[in-house]
């Protein structure tokens, strides 16, 4: 079965998709890892039982390159709630989905391809930034903004669906609004996660990712997450209080 004139119909244009051969496709993805201008770069194998969708090792190995540690704690219990809330695996250095159903292949080559780059991100984090006033400051207007609307919403909400990740706020309202306040790259990559899990599940849900700075995640992935969140701003009370008002009226 030739997979690539579907896959060329089921994912956007800015996904290439090469026959290296009869079974295998490679797919060239517009996400890069942290801090670099290497593309993430899936593989999709027809195996026996269906099909492999994995990165052939590529995180790992790019993560070490930069004295990253790919076995580190953090890295382990990551992978396991990556494991259990997608379904991808983390095994000999390698992501991978094994899949039944031809249709579910787009959707795993996402899900691949962001959690190669939470992975190189998670591997080569060697300290915590600093903590700073900037969630509190999120909070205050979020308060603020949903208070004067009359309308609930919660902190700090798991979602189950997105690989157990975390919402820091989640507004209610027709479309509820899911706010990530992203401090760090890898958090900002958590955001684009949950977006793409809202998609997949077509449950309603708008992801707005408020980054502390362009600095502080990344001008090249600041500009990126735009793509893969429902929209990705830089943190300016007066210009979130406005933003919050357009979309929640």
């Amino acid at each position: 079965m030739d997979l690539t004139p579907g896959l060329k119909h089921t994912i956007c244009a800015l996904f290439e998709v090469h026959e290296d051969s009869s079974t295998v496709q490679r797919i060239v993805t517009p996400f890069e890892y942290p801090g670099s201008n290497d593309k993430v770069v899936i593989r999709v194998r027809q195996r026996a039982h269906g099909f492999e969708i994995d990165e052939n090792g590529e995180a790992a190995l790019y993560a070490s390159l930069q004295g990253g540690d790919v076995e580190s704690d953090l890295v382990q219990r990551w992978a396991q709630d990556l494991s259990q809330g997608t379904g991808v695996n983390y095994a000999d250095e390698t992501l991978i989905a094994n899949l039944s159903d031809a249709r579910l292949v787009a959707p795993a080559i996402f899900q691949v391809a962001c959690a190669a780059q939470q992975l190189f991100a998670l591997a080569t984090t060697h300290k915590e930034r600093a903590a700073s006033d900037f969630k509190d400051r999120v909070a205050s207007v979020i308060a603020e903004i949903a208070d004067s609307l009359h309308l609930t919403y919660q902190s700090d909400v798991e979602l189950p669906f997105a690989g157990n990740m975390v919402a820091d706020y989640v507004i209610e309202h027709t479309t509820p609004l899911i706010v990530i306040a992203a401090a760090s790259t890898t958090r900002l990559l958590e955001a684009e996660v949950i977006h793409m899990q809202y998609l997949y599940t077509q449950q309603p849900g708008f992801v707005l990712a408020i980054a502390e700075s362009e600095q502080a995640v990344g001008k090249k992935q600041f500009k990126r997450a735009n793509f893969y969140t429902g929209k990705t701003v830089d943190f300016s009370p007066p210009d979130l209080k406005q933003l919050l008002r357009q979309q929640l009226h």
